[in-house]
């Protein structure tokens, strides 16, 4: 009898929806790693571009490539169904706009074998235009260490590139792997379960090259983003003052009126209205939708208003006048607002 098939030493995880335009350097990035012993699961979540025709082109030239084709369930459901189907004990994150370095594959596994108490690993990323041109980048890195880790959680910023992460299968598995409730930030969530059962780490190197343009998700859903981010951090001071985390069988998030409720206290739903009006000030697509009402329930409540006069020129130069005058008034009737 022959014996089974030894199983790859890495699994590749990518899901992608109407994504044929960025596509196959996606998929040529990952092809052309320096380590090769890998499947590449791609899982087309009902498009109706021409995404599935490119994955079986990719299917038919290498036997690596695994094309999962099937109705559209969204990304959560997506990431999970692919940590169920992986067969290597490690699992490498991909987007299907993104391109990684040749190393990036070898240089995440070298550090997973010599970090053996560390679940998960990302790296440093290189930002890039829509059209591949370099964008010159303002922000901090991510942090490298788990102590810089904890204390980039604690301080509410990111702490992991999710398309640049790579992390041991069951690890993720055990915590339940990304939840539905914190659509559009799932990852974030991820990681702050994480770090309570394992280290998460970064390489300081520039292994994924990370395209921003209009289109891609975090630009078309940044309230909600910001929104489940505020919470997924509230869950995770829960969980470190040892209190139940009153979000871990949720399905969807509550409405922010409802976050006092939800955490058994009051002064949350307060909290983090402010925290996700401050955090779209600069955000053209939020103040555009819902993110601009929360900013006027915001200040209406006797919220911050600091630069809030910065951002009424900020909306005409969104080319958002009426919003502008809205914003303008709402400062006028309430006296105390700064520059």
């Amino acid at each position: 009898m022959a014996s089974a098939a030894r199983p790859p030493a890495l699994s590749v995880a990518m899901s992608v929806y109407n994504g044929e335009r960025f596509l196959a350097a996606a998929i040529e990035s990952v092809l052309a790693q320096s380590f090769g012993d890998f499947e590449f699961l791609i899982l087309d979540d009902g498009s109706s571009d021409a995404t599935a025709s490119i994955l079986r082109s990719y299917e038919r030239v290498d036997a690596r490539v695994k094309p999962i084709v099937r109705e559209n369930r969204g990304l959560v459901a997506s990431l999970n169904e692919l940590i169920a189907r992986a067969e290597a004990p490690i699992i490498a994150r991909m987007d299907a706009d993104d391109i990684c370095r040749p190393v990036r594959f070898e240089r995440q596994l070298a550090f997973l074998a010599s970090y053996p108490d560390h679940g998960v690993v990302g790296s440093w990323s290189e930002d890039m235009g829509e059209h591949g041109e370099p964008i010159f980048r303002t922000g901090a890195d991510h942090p490298i260490t788990h102590e810089e880790v904890l204390a980039t959680i604690a301080e509410g910023q990111q702490v992991i590139c999710h398309p640049a992460a790579m992390y041991r299968r069951d690890v993720v598995r055990a915590v339940g792997g990304y939840h539905a409730a914190f659509r559009h930030c799932e990852d974030y969530d991820l990681w702050l379960r994480l770090a309570s059962v394992t280290k998460l780490g970064n390489i300081p190197e520039r292994l994924l090259r990370y395209r921003r343009y209009s289109g891609q998700v975090s630009a078309r859903h940044s309230t909600e983003q910001q929104f489940g981010t505020a919470v997924a951090q509230l869950a995770w001071e829960e969980r470190q003052a040892g209190r139940p985390d009153p979000t871990a069988k949720l399905q969807r998030l509550p409405a922010i009126d409802d976050l006092d409720a939800l955490f058994g206290r009051s002064g949350v739903s307060r909290q983090v209205r402010e925290q996700v009006a401050l955090g779209l000030l600069y955000s053209a697509q939020a103040m555009r939708d819902e993110g601009f009402d929360l900013l006027l329930r915001h200040l209406r409540d006797g919220g911050r208003r600091d630069g809030m006069w910065r951002t009424v020129v900020r909306l005409l130069r969104f080319g958002e006048p009426l919003r502008a005058m809205r914003l303008a008034a709402t400062l006028a009737v309430s006296p105390g607002a700064s520059s």
